[in-house]
């Protein structure tokens, strides 16, 4: 699929792979809408997208945001043709350490934000009998490790609640799309792990973020449903399904190094 003129809605567009995403959309002559929270970071962001674009400010924990933001991006463009759910972040600490807000603002945005976003842009794509429903998970929702429960449990949530979708939107035109990678050179970390002993010990295998920003637009141009990146880790999340407990075991030697 071309994605010329499309209308791409993304959220978590003012850095990261967020705003590279909205950069190749417009490379590929689509008219990438970026929202996040920060109206700064995001004209910071538009400098670098070479087409038409638009911009609005955008929090995905707020229900009234969200709303106003669909039926801005509509009223203005007349359609939302892709769904790109990219906004979230993590912590990692200790289940016991972890204050239970931490928790709440975690689900509140990672999950409950996709799911604000989704029903916000579903009756536009129903409407026009077309569309896709793109979203930036984590191998963490796969395959949980040490010091990532609130984390890791907001992406199984995304999964399970986009596998659901995916089957309820079948025949209907619209594309339900997950991608699932593994650790991002990105600003994530200086929330996540602001001290940066999680990314050195990840150097080895730690994705640009240009890569990933390229696999989610070849997956709006594919309507791929799903994809891990790297691809030898969605092997290990089969293996896991075959063997937990021995998969537990080498996690906990290898994989627990938060």
């Amino acid at each position: 699929m071309t994605l010329t003129n499309k209308i791409v809605w993304i959220t978590g567009a003012s850095s990261g792979i967020g705003a590279l995403i909205a950069r190749l959309v417009s490379e590929r002559g689509g008219i990438p809408i970026l929202t996040a929270r920060s109206e700064t970071n995001l004209r910071e962001a538009a400098n670098a997208v070479p087409g038409k674009h638009g911009i609005r400010v955008l929090d995905v924990g707020s229900e009234p945001s969200v709303q106003t933001v669909a039926q801005s991006i509509v009223a203005e463009y007349g359609r939302i043709d892709i769904l790109v759910n990219n906004a979230g972040y993590g912590l990692f600490e200790s289940v016991e350490d972890m204050d239970i807000r931490d928790y709440e603002g975690i689900m509140n945005v990672n999950y409950f934000g996709v799911v604000r976003c989704t029903k916000a842009a579903l009756p536009h794509m129903r409407l026009a009998g077309s569309g896709q429903i793109l979203t930036v998970a984590s191998m963490a929702g796969k395959f949980a490790t040490a010091k990532s429960a609130g984390y890791a449990a907001s992406k199984h949530a995304v999964l399970g609640f986009m596998n659901s979708l995916r089957q309820e939107l079948r025949g209907s035109g619209i594309a339900v799309s997950t991608v699932n990678p593994g650790p991002i050179d990105t600003p994530f970390f200086e929330t996540a792990d602001p001290d940066g002993t999680y990314v050195k010990s990840v150097d080895r295998f730690i994705l640009p973020p240009e890569k990933v920003a390229r696999e989610v637009v070849r997956m709006m141009e594919t309507r791929k449903a799903e994809l891990d990146l790297p691809r030898y880790f969605g092997l290990g999340v089969r293996l896991y399904g075959l063997m937990p407990r021995t998969a537990d075991k080498l996690a906990g030697r290898f994989l627990n190094l938060k």
